[in-house]
This record gives C-alpha cells, structure tokens and sequence, in this order.
C-alpha cells in the first residue's frame, strides 16, 4: 500500500534527513529509527517458529530442493511495515518478522533481496524473486498480473496536522478544496484519482493532490503547509503519531488485505498461505503483530487473492 523509492543505498542520507528536520508547528518527522514507546524493534519473536511439516509439502519442488525463499523487500518507507534501524543497515519491521517466520515454517532459509518498491512486482514475473513484501494492498487491478497469500490487514487513512479544523475524514469528499499529499504508485495516489470527481458533483471545488517519492518530503510538506492533509497506510500513520504529538489520525477511508505478492499462478501461493495460517494457529502471528502495535490489523486466516476488500 505504501511506497518508497529508498533502496540500501538511500537509507543513510534518509535517516539524516529524518532525524534532522524540524517541522515547524509540527515537531520531528517520524524517524524510521525511532521505535514507537513500548515498542522493542530487537525483540526476538522469530527464532523459536518450528518447520510444519504439512506448509512444507506443499512448496514447489524447485523451491524445496533450493533450500531458500527470495524475497525482494522493500524497505526504507514509514515504520513499522520494513524500515532501517539507526545503524542505516538492520532492517527491521511487520513485514521482515513475517517473512522470517514463514521461511522458518515452511524449513527454508530466507534470502532477502532489497530493492525499491516499484520495482519488485515487476521482477516477479521474471523469476528474479519467488515472492515479495513491501505491504502490498491486495486489489483487483493488481490480481490481474499477481497472486496474494495474505497475512496482515492495513487501512487507507488520512492524517492531518494537529488542530487542524476540520473533522473526521470519512469520505473523500472531506477533502474538497484541500490538498493531499500522498506516495508514488501506491493504492493511495489510484484511490485519490478514482474518486476526483466527487466533488464536483456535490458543487465543491476539487481537492489537489500532490504525489511524493519519499515520505520525508511528505511530511515535511505538511508540516510547512504546503499540503493540508496526507493519505497513508493506517498502521504507518498511527505509528508516526506516536512519535509525533503534533500529528493527528483523522480516519479511514477502507481497509486492505496486504500480503506475499507472488508471480500470477505461482505455486508457491499455496504453500505460503499454509505457512501464515500454522503461525496463526501456534500463537507467533500474535506475537509478532504484538510486537509491532498492529493486533487490531490481524486476519483470522490466510488466503490466497482473496476479492478486494469494498
């Protein structure tokens, strides 16, 4: 659902950005180092998941005989899907324990490959990667070229600088007149556009909407009130409050199903799904989501492309 741009080599410079910005009226950008109180982002919550037997049967030979599952892996973006620790090279996050914990189910060794998140579902189709995470929002559109097996819910939201005037945003509609900042590619900038048209038929002017490859330039841009409103992940834009008092969540607009994203017809769907499912069944989901702050985005059982979530 998210996006960032940031591979390996940008995460340094992004950190430093992060970390020293000031926003005026607003306080620190969230700094994708930063672990939200209460929150350990070292905790182990992975070594002790045992291989299944059954998820395992179910891999591909190809896989199986390989030993390892690759993983193309974004990383860099807003906490705590998969971000850096401060050391600019430990990656941490939902989707790094996840991952972990699937290939330990299914008895594989994890090969995480990070790369930028426009850039890994292309790759699928090509065999360069078996799978891969960057919070992929499960939607029809994307069904048309790639598979899902689905193991955490996250929401599209808005969020708003504190005491700004207006209320809960409900529909989009509460947006008209204002500007929204949103992340390149990401189901985000496709729902804004889908749904510009809505004010005028209610005889309000249109909302703008401006487009940021990083997430630092997105919140900047709205604490210096260049932008009026960002739409986000709700998971990142509840953690990002939590490290910073002046930033307000004012709603969701609709929930999604994020998960693996696989190759159209790959038969490792299957087998990852089984995987997630043992882990919800023993408890480690549960930890893991726990660890995060995430509980509340937990789903009761893995699917395979499941229909987009209206």
């Amino acid at each position: 659902m998210r996006t960032s741009s940031a591979a390996k080599a940008f995460a340094g410079g992004f950190a430093l950005l992060l970390s020293g910005v000031l926003l005026a009226g607003c306080g620190p950008v969230p700094d994708p180092g930063a672990v939200a109180p209460g929150l350990d982002a070292r905790a182990d919550v992975v070594s002790g998941v045992q291989r299944s037997d059954a998820a395992a049967a179910l891999l591909p030979a190809s896989i199986r005989d390989s030993g390892e599952l690759r993983i193309g892996r974004s990383v860099g973006g807003a906490p705590p899907s998969a971000f850096y620790l401060e050391d600019n090279r430990t990656a941490v996050g939902l989707d790094v324990d996840i991952a972990e914990a699937v290939a330990r189910k299914l008895g594989l060794r994890l090969d995480a490959q990070e790369a930028a998140f426009d850039t890994i579902l292309p790759a699928l189709g090509s065999g360069k990667y078996d799978a891969g995470t960057g919070n992929f929002g499960v939607t029809e559109e994307r069904k048309k070229t790639i598979d899902f097996a689905t193991y955490v819910q996250d929401g599209q939201g808005f969020a708003v600088r504190a005491g700004d005037p207006g209320g809960p945003i409900t529909d989009v509609t509460r947006l008209c007149g204002r500007t929204v900042g949103t992340t390149k590619g990401t189901t985000f900038e496709a729902t804004l556009t889908a749904h510009a048209h809505r004010c005028a038929e209610i005889g309000e002017p249109a909302y703008q909407v401006q487009v940021f490859s990083e997430s630092s330039a997105l919140y900047s841009a709205l604490a210096q009130r260049k932008i009026d409103v960002i739409m986000g992940a709700v998971n990142g834009l509840r953690y990002a409050a939590t490290q910073q008092p002046a930033l307000e969540l004012r709603n969701e607009f609709r929930r999604l199903d994020v998960g693996f994203a696989l190759a159209k017809g790959s038969p490792l769907a299957p087998a990852l799904r089984a995987a997630v499912n043992e882990l919800i069944h023993d408890g480690g989901y549960a930890r893991i989501l726990a660890k995060w702050g995430v509980t509340p985005s937990a789903i009761p059982e893995s699917q395979v492309s499941p229909p987009e979530i209206h």
